[in-house]
């Protein structure tokens, strides 16, 4: 039976199976640290009955209360391909939102690869939408240009009138993003 559970630090030294995939994004050990350090709640793996790593999400808790901006955020979602379309994705992003419900938030958003349709179709079937297109949000590697994010979000109870997920009506650059 899968177990999910608080992402701990030993866990740095046991997560290659699921980063080593291309679209998953990868930080510094400094940046998870953080993550731990400041939001713990929100960083939770998924791991096999054998030990082995599923898959895990980080995210964390920002935004302005005053400006019903207040919201959980996913960093980073990512399951180890051997253990996909098992649901284990739906999973951990309903525990973050259910998270950021008891913390009153507006909203859960994340950023994803425009390119990236698998996970877009994904998202949308857990109930996001795209908010906005952020122009060039992700830099490329080998002399590619740059790539083109959607930021997608799905309201929470607290966001009654579902304000937070109005869609914009024109892209905007990464310096624009509070």
């Amino acid at each position: 039976m899968t177990t999910l559970r608080a992402f701990t630090c030993d866990d740095l030294f046991r997560f290659n199976n699921i980063n080593l995939d291309p679209l998953t994004e990868t930080y510094g050990i400094p940046f998870y640290l953080q993550y731990l350090a400041h939001w713990p709640e929100y960083f939770i793996v998924a791991e096999a009955p054998g030990g082995e790593l599923m898959g895990y999400i980080m995210g964390k808790a920002e935004g302005s209360v005053a400006r019903e901006e207040w919201h959980g955020h996913v960093t980073a979602l990512s399951v180890a391909p051997e253990f996909r379309r098992l649901g284990l994705a739906a999973k951990l992003m309903e525990l973050l939102e259910e998270i950021s419900e008891r913390k009153g938030g507006f909203f859960v958003d994340l950023f994803v690869r425009v390119s990236n349709q698998v996970a877009v179709s994904m998202y949308k079937q857990l109930g996001y939408s795209v908010y906005r297109t952020v122009i060039e949000y992700y830099s490329a590697s080998n002399g590619e240009p740059d790539e083109d994010a959607y930021d997608m979000r799905k309201a929470l109870s607290r966001d009654t009138e579902k304000k937070s997920i109005i869609p914009l009506p024109h892209p905007v650059r990464p310096e624009d993003i509070e």
